[in-house]
């Protein structure tokens, strides 16, 4: 699969491209000029899906809905946010 190809990618395609080229990799069969090139792209495909986890979380927290109606509130909150430690 082609680099310039990759934001046409859906989520779910990046990520299987990606456990694919980690794989390859994690066996250390592929000559080093072949990993340079793997490297590059599971790179660039990490940053794609992280891009796409963005989004889906902004539109999450538009959808956050509370008393006042729904209203725009942060996705995640810090696991000790009340520990006071």
């Amino acid at each position: 699969m082609e680099a310039t190809n990759n934001a046409e990618l859906t989520f779910e395609q990046a990520m299987e491209r990606l456990e694919s080229i980690v794989t390859r990799l994690e066996n250390g069969d592929v000559p080093l000029e072949t990993a340079i090139e793997l490297f590059q792209e599971g790179m660039k495909l990490s940053q794609l899906c992280g891009g796409k986890l963005e989004q889906v979380e902004r539109k999450i927290e538009l959808l956050i809905e509370s008393e006042n109606g729904f209203q725009k509130k942060p996705f995640a909150t810090p696991v000790n946010e009340d520990k006071g430690e």
